[in-house]
């Protein structure tokens, strides 16, 4: 466990001290049929998996081997060696549920000494202990979803930006392992990081320095970043460590094409990564104290008062991150964990629309940088969800070896560039230099090669299945509108491979349907008008729109219809947006006949792991009360239908025909509009021209904070939030109101720093709707070294009843 930061010392004159591990073990995708281990080691390996049972299955005394596996690493540079390691039992004796299984490693580097353990590879004489473990045994533990969906236990969050404001949130899941860790029925079973597991863009400035010369030192070679489609001999080549921190905007925005920076956010860019070492190291940094360093006082690089003030307070906030790291890296040992990205885990903005993908991919350094940000998620997080994608023989493999060939020919070997491309999904360039499209149905899409891998994926239990989408890669961009248009987050061929085949695949009446959906189908009113404001102003970029579900009301209705066609009630876990909220949608369909059928989603949300910012911060206390979320009716149509306005002026009615509209067609439902004089509203001709679909969304009102039984007096906070003293008597009574527990114990959202604990009661044979449950975990200003939890709950049974349409009157009709 961490003390105090030591001096400055460049990587390289410290690599012989640092241990074997650099970063890991992180317990991936885990089942009962298989089991997978990733690592980021500093030499070669072949590192051995075995999985052991427990005694009376509580994981105090470790039993017999279960299984064993075994995987080579890949050489992502000189001294980075990467590994996704698999043990699968015989099919006839799987891992069983309620059973608490621990883990052991071994390292073969070199074939004529015996290997190392796992305790050997963690530790070295320059490195204090590594705690990996809560146990005495010292082994990592870990536990299958339980049969009972009454039992299950899941934790998910988002947004982890190393400088970012508040707590780092991560570290409560080993709070809440540490509390259950021998007790299965209290045990949660599985981790979900939904996207921005790192920032490519808006970087600290300190952590650009350390991962800049981590990234040259651990590949062992500097990378040559590409600027005009053919080199230059003539012009020196650009490298990393040319781009020094804090001066990287004018290079990411014009030679790259980034749009991070744009609207006056120079920040957001100056220390912007583009190496395949600084997006690799980036995960090493995020996930495993081994390689942070103190870096150099802010005095000691710049002159400039205000550059020297910012420097040092990046890095006072980097060494709080620092020092709770050691937590993050045993809880993600100890729980199987999941990912996905969005979008800053290659840049903000990510493939947003069209124009970013022009500007982007049609600029050599900014089409490399993409690649490099593809190619580290791939090893680092796309790995461990989908290993069989990697098993050899497979295009993962080929992947794998393809980024070993670049690197060991230090980025020359243009055919291990191409098949990286290839496989990675980055489409080809057409011959004017920019992005090949095709079209997919209504749409245009990135033109993927049909090798490319797949970053979606399905995980099923006895009891549950999550559904994981990748709403980045596989978006659908207007045909005919501006290039800037908001886009479909999944084509039409995605919603068919990502939504409906692996719903088709299971029909268990008793599974219940969660989806990991990167961006929010539902968001505060006012980030929805900022979004239309920006986008008819031609600001598209400053508030991200495109980047959510209802801003595109065709592709919401076309998300609900692919859901709801096998399920009747579906959990959508989603983040990205910074505070964490629960809503309920209650959605009815009109059959043959007239029936109508009932089904129900519940959003929850839960962000940020670190990056609360002001605006959420205010969003989470009584404040927000003064405008509380109203209810929202929405209906549609998949056909034309016969729809009438009545018009009221002063007691005088009349009836006009609105002008039909192709479909689909989309309309908000609102009660009679207008005032007493003049008031208006629309109705259906006849039964035959109501509304094919209706859906409400009701926010859901979290419950008052209270203390876990541990959660007060935490001692890894103590280096985290501490309150302000000193200023004037007004200061002094503005911290102490803003810090005041009434104020913060707002409605709705919780906009500090959080995760959440998501579990389901009451489900039964006879009763087949549970009561799904989110626990958000966060730091209350009033009391800085603790953690409180605030609860909401939605019951997951479908209502019976919709609003009623209107109808013409009887005599109105002809």
């Amino acid at each position: 466990m961490p003390t105090e930061p030591m001096p400055w010392i460049p990587l390289q004159q410290r690599l012989h001290q640092l241990p074997l591990i650099l970063a890991g073990p992180i317990l991936r995708r885990t089942e009962s049929t298989s089991v997978t281990v990733w690592l980021a080691l500093r030499r070669a390996c072949r590192v051995t998996l075995r999985i052991y049972a427990t005694e009376y299955g509580n994981g105090l005394v470790i039993g017999s081997t279960v299984v064993t596996g075994e995987r080579s690493t890949i050489a992502l540079g000189k001294h980075l060696h990467v590994v996704a390691v698999t043990a699968q039992p015989d099919a006839n004796q799987p891992l069983q549920s309620g059973q608490i299984y621990a883990y052991d490693l071994s390292f073969q580097a070199d074939p004529d000494r015996e290997p190392l353990t796992l305790q050997q590879a963690l530790n070295t004489e320059h490195k204090p202990a590594v705690p990996i473990s809560y146990f005495e045994h010292q082994l990592p533990t870990f536990l299958l979803p339980p049969q009972d969906i009454n039992e299950l236990k899941l934790i998910h969050g988002s947004c982890r930006k190393t400088h970012g404001g508040g707590i780092d949130a991560l570290p409560i899941v080993d709070d809440l392992l540490e509390q259950s860790a021998r007790f299965p029925q209290q045990r949660p079973h599985q981790l979900f990081f939904t996207g921005d597991q790192i920032y490519g863009d808006d970087v600290a400035d300190p952590w650009l320095f350390a991962l800049t010369d981590a990234g040259d030192t651990l590949l062992g070679w500097e990378e040559e970043l590409p600027i005009y489609p053919t080199p230059n001999p003539t012009i020196p080549p650009l490298k990393a460590k040319h781009l020094p921190p804090g001066e990287r905007t004018s290079v990411a925005e014009n030679l790259a094409g980034f749009t991070a920076g744009l609207y006056n956010k120079p920040d957001h860019t100056n220390s912007h990564l583009l190496s395949l070492g600084e997006y690799s190291t980036a995960y090493l940094f995020a996930w495993s104290p081994v390689l942070w360093n103190e870096v150099p006082e802010g005095h000691e690089r710049y002159r400039d008062a205000k550059r020297i003030r910012i420097w040092d307070q990046e890095v006072a906030t980097l060494r709080a991150f620092w020092h709770s790291l050691w937590k993050v890296r045993r809880a993600i040992a100890n729980i199987p964990t999941y990912m996905i990205f969005d979008d800053h885990d290659i840049s903000d903005d990510w493939y947003l629309n069209q124009t970013w993908c022009l500007r982007v991919l049609g600029k050599p350094l900014g089409r490399r940088a993409v690649q490099n940000g593809l190619l580290a998620y791939a090893i680092a997080q796309a790995w461990g969800n989908t290993p069989e994608q990697f098993a050899p023989g497979t295009r993962g493999e080929q992947l794998l070896l393809a980024a070993q060939a670049w690197s060991v020919s230090q980025g020359t070997d243009q055919s291990a560039a191409a098949t990286l491309a290839r496989l990675l999904g980055i489409p080809d360039l057409d011959r004017s230099g920019q992005p090949k499209f095709r079209r997919d149905r209504q749409v245009w899409i990135l033109d993927h090669h049909p090798d490319a891998l797949q970053w979606h994926y399905t995980i099923r239990s006895d009891c549950h299945e999550v559904v994981v989408l990748d709403t980045r890669t596989w978006r659908g961009y207007p045909i005919a509108e501006d290039n800037t248009a908001p886009p479909m987050l999944l084509c039409p061929s995605a919603f068919d491979q990502q939504i409906r085949a692996p719903l088709q695949q299971s029909q268990a009446h008793n599974l219940q349907t969660l989806v990991i959906a990167p961006t929010n189908l539902i968001h505060l009113r006012i980030i929805d008008w900022a979004q239309q404001w920006s986008l008819r102003n031609g600001k598209v970029f400053s508030f991200d729109v495109g980047d959510a579900w209802n801003l595109h009301k065709e592709a919401l209705s076309e998300l609900l219809a692919a859901l709801f066609e096998t399920r009747d009630r579906v959990v959508v876990l989603s983040g990205d947006i910074h505070y964490g909220f629960a809503a309920r949608l209650s959605y009815w369909t009109r059959h043959p006949e007239e029936k109508t059928k009932a089904q129900v989603l519940v959003q929850l949300t839960a962000s940020a792991f670190k990056n609360a910012e002001f605006k959420t911060q205010i969003i989470q206390t009584k404040l927000k009360s003064i405008a509380p979320e109203p209810p929202q009716e929405w209906v549609g149509w998949n056909h034309t239908p016969e729809l009438w306005e009545l018009q009221s002026i002063s007691g005088l009615v009349r009836w006009l025909k609105l002008r039909p509209v192709p479909p689909p067609l989309i309309r908000q439902l609102h009660p009679t509009s207008g005032n007493p004089i003049v008031n208006w509203t629309i109705a259906a001709r006849d039964s035959h021209s109501l509304p094919d679909w209706h859906y409400r969304i009701e926010w859901i009102k979290r419950q008052s904070a209270h203390y876990p039984a541990w959660g007060k007096n935490l001692a890894w906070l103590k280096l985290g939030k501490f309150r302000k003293t000193g200023g004037s008597p007004l200061l002094a009574a503005l911290r102490w109101l803003w810090c005041n527990r009434w104020l913060q114990e707002g409605e709705e959202v919780v906009g500090e720093s959080n995760l959440g604990v998501v579990q389901f009661r009451d489900f039964t044979e006879q009763n087949p709707y549970p009561t799904v449950y989110q626990d958000l975990y966060w730091c209350p200003p009033w009391r800085p070294n603790s953690i409180v939890n605030s609860r909401f709950d939605a019951m997951l049974a479908p209502e019976s009843a919709a609003m009623p349409f209107p109808l013409l009157p009887k005599s109105l009709r002809r």
